[in-house]
């Protein structure tokens, strides 16, 4: 075996033991359990529901969910919105207990009314939130998503990306769990029971 050989395997290796680090601790989690690494919430953003200054204890006893998008978006934020909902429905009573926290990456263009018109399409418990850019850098930096704006030029269209992670808060506010993916929604619905009770 020659030195590139090794080194391939050795990155086969360290790929696998990285992978197998990131995945769930507990097995009853369907999504990734985060518990200590990640701090807990904390923000100072306008609820568009309301048009209310919020902070992280205005959430204190609900179960959380945290996702970044914007009220452009053709796909994955109205596909993720719906299945969040969905899974709430699922939850019977125990869905007054979580808060799904909308945060726009592009508040030039979702302004209040938009982003408050946007989330009531889906759950009552979708709140749309908008902070000013320092704000947004902060809460997007703190739990470490990406996101960026390309504005139109010439030849180019207004393009916006981020990554789909949503992150779930206990009652506590601490952090407990991530997902990049919330087509599992009978998965997502079944973590969200467990941290309700």
């Amino acid at each position: 075996m020659d030195a590139a050989e090794m080194r391939a395997g050795l990155s086969v290796i360290l790929l696998a033991l990285a992978l197998a680090a990131c995945s769930p601790r507990d097995e009853h989690w369907h999504a990734t359990d985060i518990a200590g690494a990640m701090p807990p919430l904390a923000f100072r953003m306008q609820r568009a529901n309301d048009g209310t200054t919020v902070t992280e204890d205005s959430y204190r006893g609900y179960v959380v969910a945290l996702y970044f998008g914007y009220t452009h978006c053709p796909d994955i934020c109205p596909a993720t919105l719906a299945n969040l909902s969905d899974a709430l429905g699922r939850l019977g009573a125990r869905a007054r207990d979580v808060r799904v926290l909308f945060v726009t990456v592009d508040p030039d263009r979702d302004t209040i009314a938009q982003l408050r018109d946007y989330v009531r399409a889906f759950a009552p418990q979708v709140d749309g939130l908008r902070g000013d850019d320092n704000a947004l850098a902060a809460l997007a930096r703190r739990y470490r998503v990406a996101y960026g704006i390309e504005k139109p030029s010439r030849g180019n269209d207004y393009s916006v990306m981020h990554s789909d992670a949503v992150f779930f808060f206990g009652r506590d506010g601490r952090a407990r769990l991530v997902a990049t993916s919330t087509e599992d929604v009978a998965g997502v619905a079944s973590d969200l029971r467990r941290l309700t009770q």
